[in-house]
């Protein structure tokens, strides 16, 4: 009996509508029952960030059927709002990854096939850019295409809503049934560039959103003055890793007066093999290794990163051994929380009810800054979508005035213009930052030991389990069970207090002397524990990639204790996880 993988194999080999290019990709694999079944055992799903996946052909592969598709699904959805939302239109921007521009021309094919108005900016755009325009043009939703950090053979289609964050859960889970009933692709309308443009369906955009978004990101700014003080000799090392954030990080610096920025020249322009690294993610230190060269010759005191569509930006600073060290996204985070809300009291400018969002993978440290400034910090889920959510809800309420928004992955935002996680911003608030540290005779990492002797040596850190397939996909279901289901009281030398349970809404107190509470989060498939000493372990699968992802942190007396702790119990879990191996 043939697999339901198998068959759909073949229903695309004899589907009229599928090209002979790809049946032609397909016949190539015709002997290989392994990658048949990984490419259609299932179709994409939404994940925190939209779709996402390896480029190719298949119901399980990122492909221009599967974006039309997508978008067909979409487009039934914003028909089914009311003719306003429709009139509104949908903006489009795609990143530097191979098939980039061409998926977003067919999601504008198909939303004008609808009757639906389309603007595609002309060229490549960084993702904060795209969430920014979704609002100034009043746009009923936003598309972008791109897989963020992910290697070269991946892509991705995520999906904004009007308020300019990324679709929330009902949303997703909507747009996810009328994609379903997409069941017959001779049903998907399209229409070609030259009629959509005719018709006024499809308009392409220049820079002139640019410019009012700069403007934007230049209100950030919190001590511009200490800038222009030191800017003759301040000197910063910036690498978009051949993405999207090379014009408007470059930009921004200039403006609001840096002088003396060295780009990485073999990192500058896009580049879809992303040639020069094998991961361009700004959380790894061998992708800032030309940076880290270029650093050294020019003596330069700062060294910054953006992810491939520039949501996402990593620093890098010489320690007091005179090694340059790439800071986390939880220790950047810490910093920034630090620095505006010190410049915010300076200038007279802290908001009575201002409110720092983070996630609940994403270190404590911050949350304990920000207390002794009185401002509260409140926990989402993992997702920026998340976070944009409580925005739009203190925008909308006034009940609490948002300050800034992070995660451990280094996602950060600063002010409401955008409502996804912005590396144009986050770059120049933490050159700004390293700018005003300098000026004090210090820099981040001085900044940050600071902080550290303060508040206490919080350390985290997150490992991951690769997966692949159906069998890594029922493997995590049966680790995830097991977790829920086995009630654990020690993980490695530390006891649990108690465990939160995300997917049920559940906070369970290993003491009987407390009941058990409800988590006031939407579900999601997530189990915490929280241990003794303010130490915790988290287990979720990622939304983005097939691996299941192991986070941690601990607050210790110094760093050398803070890291072994926190190693002694990851590893733990790791172990524990083999012990249970992928069946659960």
């Amino acid at each position: 009996m043939e697999s339901k993988a198998f068959e759909n194999y073949k229903a695309w080999l004899e589907e009229p509508y599928i090209d002979e290019e790809t049946k032609k990709e397909l016949k190539l694999i015709k002997h290989d029952k392994r990658e048949i079944e990984d490419r259609f055992y299932k179709e994409l799903e939404f994940g925190t960030a939209g779709i996402r996946g390896i480029i190719g052909a298949g119901t399980n592969r990122i492909n221009k059927y599967i974006v039309r598709k997508t978008t067909q699904g979409l487009a039934d959805y914003i028909k089914s709002k009311s003719e306003d939302a429709k009139a509104r239109g949908v903006v489009i921007a795609y990143d530097s990854r191979r098939m980039s521009r061409e998926f977003a021309e067919e999601a504008a094919s198909v939303l004008a096939g609808n009757g639906i108005k389309a603007y595609l900016f002309k060229d490549l755009r960084a993702t904060p850019i795209l969430s920014f325009a979704v609002r100034f043009l009043n746009c009923i939703s936003g598309i972008v295409i791109t897989a963020s950090h992910n290697p070269a053979e991946y892509n991705g289609y995520k999906v904004y809503w009007e308020d300019g964050a990324q679709i929330a859960e009902e949303q997703a889970e909507a747009i996810i049934d009328s994609v379903a009933r997409v069941t017959d692709f001779a049903s998907i309308r399209t229409l070609d560039k030259d009629k959509a443009i005719d018709k006024g369906l499809l308009l392409y955009l220049d820079e002139k959103i640019d410019d009012v978004y700069i403007e934007e990101v230049k209100k950030q700014s919190l001590r511009g003055d200490v800038v222009r003080r030191v800017s003759d000799d301040f000197k910063v090392v910036f690498t978009p890793l051949h993405g999207t954030g090379n014009i408007p990080v470059r930009r921004v610096l200039e403006e609001i007066g840096f002088k003396n920025i060295f780009v990485v020249r073999e990192q500058e322009l896009p580049d879809p093999d992303f040639s020069t690294v094998v991961y361009p993610n700004p959380e790894d230190k061998e992708a800032f290794e030309p940076a880290i060269e270029l650093a050294a010759k020019e003596d330069a005191d700062l060294i910054i990163g953006t992810d491939p569509d520039c949501d996402r930006v990593g620093a890098v600073v010489k320690d007091n051994n005179g090694e340059y060290v790439v800071l986390t996204g939880n220790q950047t985070g810490a910093l920034l929380v630090n620095y505006i809300l010190g410049a915010l009291k300076e200038n007279e400018n802290l908001p009575e009810n201002g409110v720092i969002i983070k996630t609940i993978v994403t270190s404590e440290m911050g949350a304990h800054i920000a207390k002794e400034y009185g401002v509260e910090t409140i926990n989402t889920l993992t997702g920026f979508k998340y976070i944009g959510e409580r925005i739009k809800w203190f925008e909308e309420t006034g009940e609490k005035v948002f300050l800034f928004g992070y995660e451990e992955s280094c996602g950060y935002l600063a002010g409401t213009y955008a409502r996804d996680k912005d590396a144009v911003v986050a770059s120049m608030l933490i050159c700004e930052m390293a700018a005003y540290y300098y000026s004090k005779g210090m820099n981040l990492y001085d900044a940050l030991i600071a902080l550290y002797d303060r508040y206490g040596y919080f350390i985290e850190d997150v490992r991951s389990i690769s997966l692949e397939g159906r069998d890594g996909l029922e493997g995590t279901a049966g680790i995830m069970d097991y977790f829920r289901t086995n009630i654990l009281d020690t993980i490695g030398d530390r006891k649990v207090l108690f465990i939160e349970d995300y997917k049920t809404r559940r906070r369970i107190y290993l003491d009987d002397s407390k009941d058990e509470e409800r988590i006031g989060l939407p579900s999601a498939n997530v189990v915490k524990f929280v241990l003794e000493g303010e130490g915790w372990v988290c287990l979720r699968p990622s939304g983005t990639e097939p691996k299941l992802k192991i986070y941690g942190g601990f607050k210790g007396n110094t760093l050398e204790e803070g890291r072994e702790v926190l190693k002694r119990a990851i590893t733990w879990m790791e172990e524990k996880i083999n012990e249970i191996g992928l069946g659960g």
